[in-house]
């Protein structure tokens, strides 16, 4: 239909001439209450933000040669993380001569990943940054 027939008419109704699709040919529009339409979907938005859950990522640090007893402590502490649904980036961090055994360092993270298996998975497994090897932990979801 013509422009000014939707006009009158969405005039007539008190409503707005809102155009859906410009580029169509001809254009597309609808008659409605934009005002109204803009507000359920803030409304909609705020809903979905108010559902999403925000996780956030702590970080654990060791170092290759951690005795056992602090490693089950820092897995204690990252099994706690893990519950709360929270990720875990867990990193060795290599200082001087012991770049040279990096192997050792890739043992106490799967040593680690073993310890906190029961709350986590690895997400990312053990990659070597620079002078640190860092692993990613998840939440399970069952």
């Amino acid at each position: 239909m013509p422009i000014k027939k939707a006009l009158e008419i969405s005039e007539e109704k008190r409503l707005d001439l809102v155009k859906i699709a410009p580029t169509a040919n001809p254009p597309v529009c609808r008659i409605m209450d934009y005002g109204k339409y803009k507000y359920e979907l803030a409304k909609k938005e705020k809903e979905a933000r108010k559902n999403q859950k925000i996780i956030n990522v702590k970080e654990i640090r060791l170092t290759p040669n951690i005795e056992t007893h602090d490693l089950n402590v820092k897995a204690k502490t990252a099994s706690k993380f893990l519950e709360s649904g929270d990720k875990v980036k867990v990193s060795v961090r290599f200082r001087g001569r012991e770049m040279g055994h990096t192997e050792i360092g890739r043992e106490v993270l799967n040593d680690f990943a073993k310890l906190t298996g029961e709350f986590g998975i690895i997400e990312k497994p053990a990659k070597l940054e620079g002078r640190s090897m860092v692993m990613y932990l998840t939440p399970r979801t069952e």
